[in-house]
Parts: C-alpha cells; structure tokens; sequence
C-alpha cells in the first residue's frame, strides 16, 4: 500500500516542485527559515495533491495506455474515493499552510495552479491540444510561489524564471507525446502529435521553442540576476539543448525525440544550478 500511495504522489515531480520553488525563495533574498521550510512543505502536499487527483480524474484513459496501465488507480490496488479524499486533503493541508506560514500570494498562486492543472488542463486534454499551454503554465508556477513567500509581491525577475520554466516544458512534453502518441490517440487524448499525425506543427514548435528557452535562459543577465559567467554556461547549455531540439524536429524519429525528452530532464536542474550557485 505504501508503495501504491508514492506511486499516487508522483514523486519525482513533487521533489523538482519543492526545489524550483524554493530556488524562486532564495533568488528573492529571502532567507527567513520559518517561511521557506513552509513554502517546501506546503508546495510539496500541493503537488503530490496534483499528482493523486490527476489519476483519479484520468484513471479510465490511464488503463488504456500500456505506460500508465500499471498506475494504483487502473491497476486497482487503490480505490478512487480513497484517492479523491487523499487528494483533497493533500490540497487542504498545503494550501493551507502556505497561507499560514508563506503569505497569502503563495497561497493564492498555489491554488490557481490547482485550478489551471485539474480543472483546465486535464479534462481539456481531449478537447484539444492546446491545453499544452495550460500545462505548461501550471509547470511553471513553482518560481513564482516562492518569489511571493519571499517578498510578498511579483516582479520582472521572477517572471523571468517562470519564463525559462513555461518554454522548457514545451518540447519536454512534445517529445513524450510525440513517443507515445499511439497511446495517447487510444486513450482519446487530443495532444498536438494526435492532432497533427504527419508532425509538422509538432515539429516546428518542438524547433520554435528549444530556441525560445535560449533566449530565456539570458533573461536573468539582462535582469541583474546573474553574471557573465551564468550567461556564458547557460548559453552553452541551451546551445546544446537547441540542437537536440532541431535534430528531433527534423527527424521525428524515436531516437531523437527520446534524447531530446531524456535531455530536457537534464536541462532544467543544470541550468538552474547553474544560477543558483554560479550566477554572479
């Protein structure tokens, strides 16, 4: 059961969650322990909250695809009105203690990622492909929940990191949907690739936005934020990212577009590291 309940929390995300987060927290100047130790925490029961209530709303189309079939909910080890009440706890608890411990714009931002994920993205997914976009912005909130727990308000250089944020989850989620787009197209998903079987829209925006998070990625230079020497290592970064990105939409072929998503993986936390500790 316990192993059922982690698969539930899609943990993997709720860790980049926490860190993004608390990377937005650190970049603000806020360095009080009490309200970054609840930005962690309640950022993290918001996404494992996501992750348990995505399942129970998907868990029908999820045991029509082989990647998902296995999920607690389809496998049925797990019954879906215990999934519903542990999810909405889960989104109680930390929305709850963001407003109690990180402000009430942490608060409020959290929720409207709820919002934007399950009550947007999710049910629209089979309606039409681009809730990518919705996705995408739910993604990229984390950066700026923790820029409001730690100075109660919203600026430039936080919309910077929610900027690279949104634009590196476009081919990220691309290239998956690209890879199993059969399963997605089984499963009555309207995701671009299902849309678009010859891939030419899928290809040119996979192409389109390696290079817009290029140009993102440099927002942080221009905003006082970061130091040549971040810019040059981003540069270099999102260089190498962008060829990845060219190469899978010239090709489409599973090699490439599975390097291209293994990459993004990779992308994200290097670049941010990168700004984190090298960015003056």
């Amino acid at each position: 059961m316990t192993k059922d309940i982690l698969a539930l929390f899609k943990g993997r995300i709720a860790l980049m969650v926490m860190s993004t987060s608390g990377l937005g927290y650190w970049l603000s100047g806020a360095r009080d322990a009490r309200p970054l130790l609840c930005l962690l925490a309640g950022t993290a029961l918001s996404s494992c909250a996501c992750g348990v209530l995505n399942q129970y709303l998907e868990r029908r189309e999820d045991r029509l695809m082989r990647r998902t079939s296995s999920r607690p909910l389809p496998a049925g080890s797990v019954k879906p009105e215990a999934a519903l009440a542990l999810g909405g706890a889960l989104s109680a608890a930390g929305i709850g203690l963001l407003a109690a411990g990180a402000g009430g714009l942490a608060a409020a931002l959290t929720a409207l990622t709820l919002i934007l994920y399950l009550g947007l993205y999710t049910p629209l997914k089979k309606i039409t492909p681009h809730t990518t976009w919705l996705g995408a912005a739910a993604g990229a909130m984390p950066p700026l929940i923790g820029w409001a727990a730690g100075m109660g308000h919203l600026e430039p250089r936080a919309w910077a990191l929610f900027a690279i944020q949104f634009l590196w989850q476009i081919p990220h989620f691309l290239s998956l949907f690209w890879i199993y787009r059969e399963e997605y197209a089984a499963a009555g998903f309207r995701v671009m690739p299902v849309v678009d079987p010859n891939g030419g829209l899928t290809a040119f925006q996979m192409a389109l936005h390696s290079f817009t998070v290029l140009l993102a990625s440099l927002f942080p230079l221009f905003l006082g934020m970061a130091g040549l020497g971040y810019a040059i290592g981003a540069l270099l970064l999102s260089t190498a990212y962008l060829g990845l990105g060219m190469r899978a939409s010239w090709t489409l072929a599973a090699l490439d577009t599975r390097r291209l998503f293994m990459a993004s993986l990779a992308y994200l936390p290097l670049l941010f590291g990168m700004l984190l500790f090298g960015g003056v």
